[in-house]
């Protein structure tokens, strides 16, 4: 399968990278330029181009890991309207192209923070209505599903959005203070995988490691694309 992964520099794309790299032909882009990955690398300002159309042609499936470069939002006049329009603008850009291309498969990777406002004891599933905060992160990734869900509904292209816990490798968790929304880096790298056949038109998963406590059920992600989390954290202190 030829794959396409977006914001190569990010710690999630290089780890997605790495685990599909002998089974498929993967491409990269980033907003800047970017050394040492797995795959070719082509960067792209993923603009409503003729050069985004380039970047998409021949690709199967595009993983969006839709990740603002950090010295590129920092750098910005208007860090917060920078976040949003990565998510929407650029987002639209890359469906539009990869639709007009024939890319089949679009997976865009959203987060768990969107039910921060819900109270941690309640069992919130995929049919949920995301109550996301102001705060531009969330913000804009609620915006980014719903530009997804649009390509989805109007039929140009099958869309699997993936809601990630929050990051974390298993050395990391050892010395950090427990978080009930942990995604274990290698469970996340599971998550994609499994994504990358699912047969629906729009889909949506919740993401997050299966421990003693943690905020989210994966009860559908396990039994749909076969999400299998091992990650074992350290016990709660």
């Amino acid at each position: 399968m030829n794959i396409l992964i977006t914001s190569a520099g990010s710690e999630l794309a290089r780890n997605v990278a790495g685990a599909l790299a002998e089974a498929h032909t993967l491409r990269l882009t980033e907003l800047h330029p970017v050394e040492n990955i797995v795959g070719d690398f082509l960067q792209s300002e993923l603009g409503h181009d003729e050069a985004t159309n380039e970047l998409v042609r021949g690709i199967d499936t595009i993983i969006h890991i839709a990740e603002a470069p950090p010295n590129l939002l920092a750098g910005a006049d208007q860090p917060d309207n920078y976040a949003i329009d990565y998510q929407t603008r650029c987002t639209y850009n890359l469906l539009m192209a990869a639709s007009e291309e024939g890319v089949k498969r679009f997976i865009y990777a959203s987060t768990l923070r969107l039910f921060e406002q819900h109270g941690e004891d309640w069992t919130v599933t995929e049919s949920w209505r995301p109550r996301p905060s102001v705060d531009s992160f969330v913000l804009s990734k609620h915006l980014g599903e719903f530009t997804c869900r649009e390509f989805a509904r109007e039929g140009k292209i099958n869309v699997t959005c993936l809601r990630l816990g929050n990051l974390v490798t298993a050395e990391t968790a050892a010395t950090t203070e427990y978080d009930s929304m942990w995604l274990e880096m290698n469970d996340a790298v599971t998550a994609f995988q499994g994504a990358l056949t699912s047969p629906s038109q729009w889909d949506i998963y919740h993401i997050q490691s299966e421990f003693p406590g943690a905020r989210f059920s994966v009860r559908t992600a396990k039994a749909e694309i076969e999400f299998n989390p091992q990650f074992v954290p350290p016990r709660k202190s």
